[in-house]
């Protein structure tokens, strides 16, 4: 016999335990299952479970789960990224506690000590998807970093350069001068600055008395102006085209041009441009031909491209003492405050610096064109389909992407420098020592390239990298292209969009027929969750509490197309008495002896509520079944949720006990075994979404059973397993009995009272029903009598439509009509109140304006229900005053 109680910590660990050692999460290349993969997007080797994590990863093991019982080949394909600036830093902070550097020990030794922190430490998150149930094929596992993978990046490299898609150039990166290295645009975040507008007065060369006002937020930034901006049709200044200003404190000589970049409505409608230190002011220094001066070094000091006062400054110092020097050569017209957006490394905590610099880059333009094309054409598909959209607007601006990082920790760049600088490009430092033989006519020493390779350009090849390639493996050939990517959307880009291109050019197809964009899980609020705001919710902390199968169900419920989740710990909660009810309901079956049939069949079935539960169920599977394959996760879990709990525990169940209780012992022994198979069913389909409750359920309701759950058929019914009489006939007990009770709430009828109820107009079939399920109807809708209704219908009543039938419920007597006319109309009154309030604040501009989307949202969300509360309260009323 089960326990009263369901402890998920006690069955949890043995579940994983058994699955994985038996092999149970393993794909089969050499089966006849048609091949279903999904590509782990690896996590970072230094992290742990967060709930985007759990979200992202319960989506996966859903799909997974649910495609191994369809009978699928699947392939969950696992493994880690080596995130280069995360890992070294971590390693880096251990070295300092004991005040070393990884300088004190060199580049080898000190990959040597990352490795040694990995072995120990980076399996945490690995450990971390084993608690959340996560079922991929951990033999395979790979690391992005290990042998095979940095093969294929080498060969990848090798490769693009010879075919000129990679090249080196000076340009603009994000530069952290804390890390000393360029950065990605991910690895940046904005932060809100309270800083100021400092306006200039540039002298007009040649032009006694005359200035042009510039202003800025970065007056350190001034040294290196190569240029001032105006826009060509503003009036102020079209004389001023083609002639120069002379630049304070350095004297150059500097020209004035005609850009659209300046915009005349903002500030002085002139713009100082340093091309070699801000993004736009790059690109109207190409346009313009304006020199490029850099004026920093890798510390975000001042160099000695400017005067000699000025450097070796911290860019903050020279600040000041720009603007001193030029408050006291009356060059400074005004100082205004200025809140802005400042980049800074996400990594570091300080303000990047726009540096100009050599780096490696892919021409990511020419690679884009096929990925483009095969989005346009439905190769691959995003869910949902506005993430298109977001795709197509960074892949036809895309710019070259850097690829070079200098650290220490990541594949180091297959390229090798001879004595005069020239490169050469090959995948091992013999064929580069053989090139460079061929270059010079003997052999000469080389250097390599200390950088190393940005870490999403590992990653761009992982869904075919993990498969073997370059080789030319059985899996290769079988898992790819993989069927479905599950991700999240702020890395559509610097993911996904290369993963496409890496995927079309080197295996000449897409990596994924689907890219499923899951939302953000956000706290109950709508609030994006940070440390800061100590609106945190930790998943570990929540599978403690409420176990897994709660926070998985919770996850999926919840996981509606297009909407973030706002996830409160008492939804959780609610799905862990969903696990409670599902035990609950597993121990009435034991305690009432129906237990499995060996090779139960659900067919010639005398009992109508037998008939009815099986079609039911069919129907709910399927509904989960279409559910998951539209990745409609909150679909699936609400029809196996309401199947369970309402249809089974609380109709069914409800319904058949006068069965069990009585004396015909082969509708007991009918109405037993169809419970059994009907709750074996229910595992069956909960299984994807709750797989340990299901697990251990389906282990103790039938010891002898010799698979597991896990490795079980999905249920699939023949259309003639659907009884339409039986499911219109319990569907109209069920609708009667939910109406009576619905309107016994809205009344406030006392629980215990037993009253009458009339049926107005009931046709044949409807009698019939009647009589049939009297005793169930009186009992489960406390009714005194139910009974067709002769002649006008009695003051005081309320009524509801069941089909062609009214149902007449007398109250008078049994409630205060007075003071439940007055109950209604004050909280008519109180709803009525809150939506006047939500209108006010949605036509209110300022409000839409600044307000969050999620909070807009939520604001209509409210709207409608109290609308729909308050329609529901004005019927009731409207009936008791009639």
């Amino acid at each position: 016999m089960l326990e009263k109680t369901y402890r998920p910590a006690e069955v949890e660990e043995k579940h994983y335990r058994l699955w994985e050692e038996s092999g149970a999460f393993a794909a089969n290349p050499q089966g006849n299952g048609k091949p279903y993969t999904i590509m782990m997007p690896p996590p970072n080797v230094t992290g742990s479970l967060h709930m985007g994590h759990a979200l992202t990863f319960t989506i996966q093991d859903v799909l997974t789960r649910y495609n191994r019982m369809r009978g699928r080949d699947a392939l969950w394909q696992p493994g880690t990224d080596h995130a280069g600036i995360a890992t070294q830093m971590v390693v880096e902070r251990n070295l300092a506690k004991d005040g070393k550097t990884r300088h004190d020990f060199g580049r080898d030794a000190f990959i040597d000590k990352v490795w040694e922190w990995k072995a120990e430490s980076g399996g945490t998150i690995t450990r971390q998807l084993r608690r959340l149930g996560a079922s991929p094929d951990w033999p395979r596992e790979r690391f992005t970093m290990d042998e095979g993978l940095s093969r294929a990046v080498r060969k990848v490299f090798v490769e693009l350069h010879r075919q000129g898609l990679i090249y080196k150039d000076k340009r603009l990166v994000n530069w952290d001068p804390k890390l000393h290295t360029a950065i990605s645009d991910l690895e940046v975040e904005q932060k809100e600055i309270k800083g100021n507008l400092w306006h200039f007065r540039y002298p007009i060369d040649g032009e006694e008395g005359r200035f042009i006002v510039v202003a800025t937020t970065r007056p350190e930034t001034m040294l290196g102006d190569t240029g001032v901006a105006v826009h060509p049709e503003d009036e102020r200044y079209k004389d001023l085209i083609g002639k120069m200003v002379r630049l304070p404190l350095v004297g150059r000589l500097i020209p004035i041009v005609g850009d659209e970049y300046a915009d005349p409505e903002t500030g002085s409608g002139a713009v100082k441009i340093t091309p070699a230190h801000d993004f736009n002011d790059f690109e109207v220094g190409k346009r313009c031909g304006l020199e490029q001066i850099n004026i920093m070094d890798r510390d975000a000091r001042l160099n000695d491209n400017v005067p000699e006062a000025y450097r070796g400054l911290d860019r903050y110092e020279a600040r000041k003492k720009i603007v001193a020097e030029l408050e006291a050569l009356e060059l400074l017209e005004k100082i205004e405050p200025h809140t802005h957006m400042v980049p800074h490394g996400d990594r570091s905590g300080v303000a990047i610096e726009p540096w100009l610099t050599d780096q490696w880059y892919v021409d990511a333009a020419t690679l884009a064109k096929p990925a483009i094309e095969a989005v346009e054409t439905g190769k691959t598909v995003f869910v949902p389909k506005q993430w298109e959209n977001t795709y197509f607007e960074w892949m036809r601006n895309i710019q070259p992407w850097c690829i070079s990082r200098q650290i220490w920790w990541g594949h180091q760049i297959p390229a090798w420098y001879g004595p005069d600088g020239t490169f050469f490009v090959e995948e091992t430092e013999e064929e580069a020592r053989a090139a460079a033989k061929v270059h010079y006519g003997s052999d000469v020493e080389l250097t390599r390239d200390a950088d190393v390779l940005d870490t999403w350009f590992s990653s761009a090849l992982w869904p075919f990298s993990t498969l073997g390639w370059p080789n030319q493996t059985p899996e290769l050939d079988r898992y790819y292209p993989t069927d479905v990517l599950v991700t999240g959307f702020d890395i559509i880009f610097f993911w996904v969009a290369r993963m496409m291109m890496m995927g079309l050019h080197f295996m000449k197809d897409v990596p994924f027929r689907t890219v499923y964009i899951h939302a953000l899980v956000r706290d109950e609020k709508g609030q994006k969750m940070s440390k800061s705001k100590g609106n945190v919710i930790d998943p570990l902390e929540i599978i403690d509490q409420y176990g897994t199968d709660a926070l998985r169900f919770t996850l999926s419920a919840m996981a509606a197309q297009g909407r973030d989740i706002k996830l409160a710990v008492n939804r959780v909660e609610g799905y862990r008495n969903f696990a409670t009810k599902l035990w609950n309901a597993a121990r009435y079956c034991q305690m009432n002896g129906c237990e499995p049939v060996a090779g139960y069949r659900p067919v010639g079935l005398t009992q109508t509520v037998n008939r009815w539960i099986v079609g039911a169920l069919a129907d709910a599977a399927k509904k989960v079944a279409e559910s998951v394959d539209a990745y409609k996760f909150n679909e699936a879990a609400g029809a196996a949720y309401q199947f369970t709990w309402g249809t089974f525990c609380d109709w069914y169940m409800e319904f058949t006990k006068p069965i069990l209780a009585g004396t015909d012992e082969a509708s007991k022994a009918e109405t037993r075994a169809t419970t059994a198979w009907v709750l074996d069913q229910i595992l069956h389909i909960l299984h994807p979404l709750m797989p340990f409750i299901t697990e251990e359920l389906w282990e103790q309701l039938s010891p002898a059973r010799a698979n597991r759950l896990i490795s079980a058929e999905w249920p699939e019914f023949a259309a003639d397993i659907v009884d339409p009489a039986s499911r219109d006939e319990m569907d109209w007990v069920v609708r009667l009995i939910t109406s009576v009770r619905s309107m016994r709430s809205e009344m406030n009828v006392p629980p215990a009272a037993q009253i009458e109820l009339k049926l107005k107009d009931p046709n044949a079939i409807s009698l019939k029903r009647l009589d049939t399920h009297r005793d169930l109807i009186l009992r489960m809708a406390r009714l005194s009598s139910v009974e067709p209704l002769q002649g006008e219908v009695p003051k005081s009543s309320v009524q509801a439509v069941l089909d062609e039938t009214t149902l007449v419920l007398p109250l008078e007597g049994i409630v205060d009509l007075d003071k439940e006319k007055a109950r209604l109309s004050k909280e008519i009154e109180k709803l009525a109140g809150e939506i006047r309030k939500i209108d006010a604040k949605l036509s209110n501009e300022q409000f839409v304006a600044k307000a969050p989307e999620e909070v807009i949202e939520e604001q209509r969300d409210r709207r409608e229900t109290a609308d729909q509360a308050r329609d529901k309260l004005q019927k009731a009323l409207e009936m008791l005053a009639g």
